[in-house]
């Protein structure tokens, strides 16, 4: 068996146990009376509505105007793509044609103290703006709900705004005749025709981005310049992102704002005193799961359970915000089910193999073979275990994400609350295979090198000599 410098099990173990802490406290300081976060925990995660309420609100278009079913949708559009930017993916969304109406459903903040429906709506009904900028540098990316990368924030040159969106007349996905490719088309005023050829002019052969606030949400290169007032944007589409890259388009060219018709609280189905005893009961699980661990295998069951618990801060940490290049995201109740079974799979992997090195041992094998042998047997066991649940948690995240692509048979307001099953599911079989299936066996390889750690009861075997 290949061996591990000593003293690589303490840092690995303090080093997870550390980032464990922080990852469920969070780290934070007090300016005055101005809390400053330095690192996300618990506290910072946005409960969904069935742990602690939210808002509910309906939108119709201001003044007189009277909204087209396209208008509608894109101002749906662009209402959707700001809760999943901000990390916002247990609500619901309707639009409501025959009466021009926008209703949506979505959670409190995670600081929310005033709990007055008008001001929370504010992060989400402002008018967006769509803006065309030179080139493409942005300072910062995150991770969307649907997992591809969010890019913010223009920077350098792309700061200067060529046009905007009131010179767009419309936009609409169509599909190339030639090669049966999916394109998203634009049409400008006549205003924009000039303009924009003007500009296409100008950048020939050069990048023009597309934002919507400080969202980058396309970002073409000008083949030709375009001087009939009619352009297309070409690339890996397909009907769907076609249709919704168009509808943000769209979105940002709204001839009308949109104004709160009501608002009211949602009260929540479970509540936070439900959410405090559930926090107690899991700690409660932790420590007897911790116990039966070291009883039952000793020094195994005591690496399994800092890797458990590092496993559980990871789980965490991808839900909180903690990581700078991942935003935070809803938890729901279903959420934490998906977050526990994950726990659960994460013991079953540590009991797998360290049930493995035991039968290796009652074979008589050395200290070394054993945990070599008990390590490698139990691999391919847990591998297809988990392999399978990933695939089950992708599919979740595909059919009930933002894509909602069963929303019309299951209804929309599944989606959100399946949607964060699968995320939790998902992050925590990962971290299952960070820290219980690499890290363990680090750790394993590191602390069998001490002399007063190499005896086998401490590994479940029987007793040297």
């Amino acid at each position: 068996m290949k061996r591990i410098p000593k003293p690589v099990f303490f840092i690995v173990a303090l080093l997870v146990l550390a980032f464990t802490f922080t990852a469920v406290f969070g780290v934070s300081y007090y300016t005055g009376d101005n809390k400053n976060t330095v690192v996300k925990g618990i506290s910072d995660i946005r409960w969904g509505i069935d742990i602690r309420g939210g808002v509910e609100a309906t939108f119709k278009p201001a003044g007189d105007v009277d909204a087209t079913d396209e208008q509608l949708e894109s101002a749906k559009a662009i209402i959707e793509l700001r809760m999943v930017s901000d990390g916002i993916t247990d609500y619901e969304l309707y639009a409501d044609s025959s009466n021009d109406r926008i209703i949506v459903r979505f959670p409190w903040k995670s600081d929310e103290k005033d709990f007055d429906p008008a001001t929370a709506i504010e992060e989400i009904s402002s008018t967006a703006e769509l803006t065309f900028r030179p080139g493409k540098s942005y300072e910062t990316t995150e991770v969307g709900s649907d997992g591809n990368p969010v890019y913010k924030t223009p920077k350098d040159d792309t700061t200067e705004i060529l046009m905007n969106g009131s010179y767009i007349k419309s936009a609409q996905a169509v599909v190339n005749q030639e090669d049966n490719s999916y394109a998203v088309s634009i049409e400008f005023n006549d205003e924009g025709k000039q303009l924009f050829g003007d500009i296409t002019t100008k950048y020939l052969k050069k990048t023009i981005s597309i934002w919507m606030d400080d969202v980058m949400i396309s970002a073409p290169t000008v083949n030709a310049a375009i001087t009939d007032g009619k352009a297309q944007i070409t690339g890996d589409f397909d009907a769907e992102s076609a249709t919704a890259l168009a509808n943000k388009i769209n979105a940002g060219a709204l001839p009308f704002k949109l104004e709160t018709v009501s608002s009211s609280n949602i009260s929540p189905t479970l509540g936070e005193n439900s959410l405090t005893a559930m926090a107690y009961a899991g700690v409660i699980a932790f420590v007897v799961i911790a116990v039966i661990m070291i009883v039952m295998y000793r020094l195994t069951g005591v690496i399994a359970v800092i890797s458990l618990a590092g496993q559980m801060g990871l789980a965490i940490a991808a839900v909180s915000g903690y990581f700078t290049t991942i935003s935070s995201f809803t938890m729901t109740l279903p959420g934490i089910a998906g977050l526990i079974l994950s726990i659960g799979m994460g013991v079953d992997c540590n009991v797998i193999t360290a049930e493995r090195i035991k039968e290796e041992l009652k074979q008589g094998r050395t200290l070394d073979g054993a945990l070599e042998r008990g390590t490698k047997n139990s691999l391919s066991a847990i591998i297809d275990g988990n392999m399978t649940v990933i695939i089950v948690s992708v599919i979740l995240m595909l059919v009930f994400g933002p894509s909602n692509i069963l929303s019309i048979i299951f209804g929309e307001s599944t989606t959100g609350t399946i949607y964060s099953f699968g995320y939790t599911l998902l992050v925590g079989v990962i971290a299952n295979f960070i820290m219980g299936v690499f890290l363990t066996r680090v750790m394993l390889r590191s602390i069998s090198g001490f002399k007063v750690f190499r005896k086998k009861g401490l590994y479940g075997g029987v007793k040297n000599g």
